[in-house]
C-alpha cells in the first residue's frame, strides 16, 4: 500500500508539470514567435519480485513471466513545436520581419549571440538594427564597397542608418540615347530654326542643364544635320558664348538648304512681259495706255467696244489682264484663252519706308553683293546673313528668297537610308555614336557625354517628327542624377536592407543573416523570446546563412505570432486535469485501506 501511495505521488507530481506547461502555452498566446511545449510521460521503475524463467524441456515445465510492481509516472520529454510556423500579423512597420522556414535571427547581447524569431525589429539612436523587447542588435553582413552588395562573412551588428548612407551622391551624365523619327514632310525640319530637340542632363554636382538641338533637312532625300544651337541652365539662362565656345559637337558644316523667306517688311512686284501666241509682247504689273484692241479680242475675248471706252489696262503675272472703266469703281479681270508665255525680268522689293531694291529672281546670290546687304536682309525678310553664316540666297519671283548653302557651327550630319528610312549615320560614324564634349567647357564640372542616334528613323508619320532625347542608355546607365535624400528603407524576401533615394537611386545597406541548427528543437530557451545553442542543437558557425538557401524567406512588414493551439491546449488541460484527480484517488484510497489495517487492533 505504501507502494501505491507513493505511485500516487509520482503521478500528481507529473500531471502537475504537464499542467504548467500547459499554462506557460496559455499565458504565451499572443507572443510574437513563441514556440508551445508539450508534455510526456514515462513509467518511473519497477520493483521485480519473481524474476522470469525459462522452460524445461527435461521436466516439462514451461517457463514464468517476472513479477514487476511499477512505482509510478515521471516526465519523459518537454518538447518545443520549433518546426511549426505561427500564423502571420500584417503591422505594416517594414521592420516587423518574419521567418518562413526553420531558421533564425541572429542576435547579440555584446557578448554572446543569441537566437529568436521575434522579428520585432527598430532603428536605435546608434543606427543599428536592434530588437525592440530588449534592444539586442540584430547581427548580419555588411555591404562590401567595392561590388555594392552583402558579404557573407562573420555576423555583425547591422548599422544600417549613418551619415555615409542618408544621401546619395550626385553624378554628371555620361551617356544618352536619341530615338524617335524624323518625317521629312515635317514643316520644321525645313524651317530656319528647325526641329528643336532638348537634351536634358546632369553635371557631376547634381546640377540640371538643357541642350538646345535643331534638326534641319538638306535637299538630299534622307539627308539631315543635327546642330547645337544653346546649353541653359535650370533658370533658363544660356552659358553664354564663352563656355559654348569650348563645347565640342560635330564641326562647322557647309549645307546645302531650301530655308524660304517672305517680306516682313513692304511689298514685292514683278516686272517683265507676256508673250502671246502671234509673237507680241506686253509688260506686266505696269499700266498700259495704247493696245491693239484686236489683241484683247483675240486672246482674252473681250468685245472692242469695251476695250474702245477704257482707262486703264493692267496685263497680270499669271496672264490675265484687267480693265477699268470710266463707270466701274474697280477694274474687271478677264483670264487668257490661250496661256501667254511670262518672263520675269526683275523683282521690285519696296519696303514700307526706303528705297525700292531691284532682285533678280532665279539668280543665286552671294550675300554682301549689292543690293544683297546685311541690313537690308535683315529688314526686309529677318534674316540675319552674318549670325546665320549664309553663303547663297535664290530670290523667287513673288519676292520670296531661299538660303540654299550656309555654313552651321556645331554640327553633324545625320543620314538615313532613303528607301527604308533606317538609320545610316550620325557625323560619319554608323554605330550611332556622336559625342557632346563638355569636359573641358567649365573646369571640372561636366563629363563629355556619349549619345546614341542609332534607333533614329526617317519614315512617315503623318507630317510629325517625333525625335527625342533620354540621360542614359536603355538599362539606365550613365544617366547622371542629383544628390538624393533617402525617402525609405525595404528589406526583401533574403534579408538584404535596401534604401530608396528621392533621385531615383537605390543602395544596398546590409543583409540579416539568419543561423540554422541540425536539431533546432535542442535549442535551450532563455527567456525574452531567445534561445541558445545546447550540445543537442548544432553550433552556430558564426557566418550564418542567407535564409532562401533553405527554401525560407522574409516577409517585411509582418510579424510571425504564436504557434499555440487553444482548442489542443485546453482539450489537454482536461485530460491532464482527470489524470491529477485518479492519482489523488490512489492517494485516498491507499490511505483508506492503511486505515482499515490500523482499525484490525482495537
Amino acid at each position: 500500500m505504501m507502494r501505491s501511495l507513493f505511485s500516487g505521488v509520482a503521478g500528481l507530481r507529473t500531471h502537475q508539470t504537464k499542467m504548467d506547461v500547459i499554462g506557460n502555452n496559455i499565458a504565451n498566446v499572443n507572443t510574437t514567435g513563441y514556440k508551445s511545449q508539450s508534455v510526456t510521460f514515462r513509467d518511473l521503475m519497477y520493483q521485480t519480485t519473481q524474476s522470469a524463467s525459462g522452460a524445461n524441456a527435461e521436466t516439462g515445465l514451461g517457463g514464468i513471466n517476472a513479477r514487476q510492481i511499477g512505482l509510478g509516472v515521471t516526465t519523459g520529454a518537454i518538447n518545443t513545436a520549433i518546426a511549426q510556423q505561427g500564423s502571420a500579423q500584417t503591422t505594416n512597420n517594414p521592420f516587423d520581419i518574419m521567418i518562413s522556414g526553420d531558421n533564425f535571427f541572429v542576435v547579440s547581447n555584446g557578448s554572446e549571440n543569441l537566437f529568436t524569431r521575434d522579428g520585432s525589429f527598430y532603428i536605435d539612436g546608434a543606427g543599428n538594427l536592434a530588437m525592440t523587447s530588449t534592444g539586442y542588435t540584430v547581427m548580419g553582413w555588411p555591404v562590401d564597397e567595392e561590388t555594392g552588395e552583402p558579404k557573407p562573412d562573420t555576423v555583425t551588428a547591422l548599422q544600417i542608418m549613418n551619415d555615409s548612407v542618408m544621401r546619395y551622391d550626385p553624378e554628371g551624365t555620361s551617356e544618352a540615347r536619341v530615338t524617335g523619327i524624323v518625317d521629312r514632310n515635317d514643316k520644321n525640319v525645313h524651317s530656319s530654326s528647325g526641329r528643336i530637340m532638348n537634351f536634358e542632363f546632369y553635371d557631376n554636382a547634381g546640377y540640371l542643364y538643357t541642350a538646345k538641338f535643331s534638326v534641319h533637312a538638306t535637299n538630299s532625300n534622307g539627308e539631315y544635320y543635327i546642330a547645337l544651337d544653346d546649353i541653359k541652365d535650370s533658370t533658363g539662362a544660356s552659358l553664354g558664348d564663352e563656355i559654348l565656345s569650348k563645347v565640342e559637337f560635330g564641326a562647322t558644316m557647309e549645307v546645302e538648304t531650301a530655308i524660304p523667306y517672305t517680306l516682313v517688311n513692304g511689298t514685292a512686284e514683278a516686272q517683265g512681259t507676256l508673250t502671246f501666241a502671234d509673237g507680241s509682247t506686253q509688260p506686266i504689273n505696269q499700266a498700259v495706255t495704247t493696245i491693239p484692241t484686236q489683241l484683247l479680242q483675240d486672246e482674252y475675248g473681250i468685245d472692242p467696244a469695251v476695250s474702245a471706252t477704257f482707262t486703264e489696262i493692267r496685263f497680270e503675272e499669271d496672264g490675265g489682264v484687267s480693265i477699268k472703266q470710266p463707270t466701274s469703281a474697280s477694274p474687271s479681270y478677264y483670264p487668257p484663252v490661250n496661256e501667254p508665255t511670262l518672263t520675269v525680268t526683275t523683282v521690285v522689293v519696296t519696303p514700307a519706308n526706303g528705297t525700292a531694291v531691284n532682285l533678280t529672281p532665279g539668280v543665286t546670290a552671294v550675300p554682301g553683293n549689292p543690293p544683297l546687304d546685311r541690313d537690308g536682309l535683315l529688314a526686309l525678310y529677318n534674316l540675319d546673313i552674318v549670325a546665320e553664316q549664309v553663303k547663297e540666297i535664290e530670290v523667287h519671283n513673288d519676292g520670296s528668297i531661299t538660303v540654299t548653302k550656309k555654313d552651321v557651327n556645331k554640327a553633324a550630319s545625320l543620314r538615313f537610308n532613303p528607301g527604308t528610312g533606317k538609320f545610316v549615320s550620325i557625323a560619319g560614324s554608323g554605330q550611332g555614336l556622336i559625342t557632346l564634349g563638355l569636359a573641358n567647357a567649365n573646369g571640372q564640372s561636366f563629363n563629355n557625354i556619349n549619345m546614341d542616334f542609332s534607333t533614329c528613323s526617317n519614315v512617315n508619320n503623318n507630317g510629325s517628327s517625333t525625335i527625342s532625347s533620354s540621360k542614359g542608355t536603355s538599362t539606365g546607365l550613365g544617366a547622371g542624377r542629383p544628390e538624393g535624400e533617402m525617402i525609405s528603407i525595404a528589406v526583401d524576401q533574403s534579408g538584404v536592407i535596401t534604401a530608396a533615394y528621392d533621385n531615383g537611386m537605390s543602395r544596398c545597406l546590409g543583409q540579416i543573416a539568419t543561423a540554422a541548427f541540425a536539431n533546432p528543437s535542442g535549442l535551450e530557451k532563455v527567456g525574452d523570446n531567445l534561445y541558445t545553442a545546447t550540445n543537442n542543437s548544432g553550433e552556430f558557425d558564426g557566418t550564418g546563412k542567407d535564409v532562401t538557401e533553405g527554401g525560407g524567406k522574409m516577409q517585411s512588414g509582418v510579424l510571425e505570432m504564436s504557434n499555440v493551439d487553444l482548442s489542443q491546449e485546453f482539450t489537454e488541460m482536461i485530460t491532464t486535469q482527470r489524470g491529477f484527480q485518479a492519482n489523488s484517488r490512489i492517494i485516498t484510497v491507499s490511505d483508506t485501506m492503511l486505515e482499515e489495517l490500523t482499525n484490525l487492533k482495537r
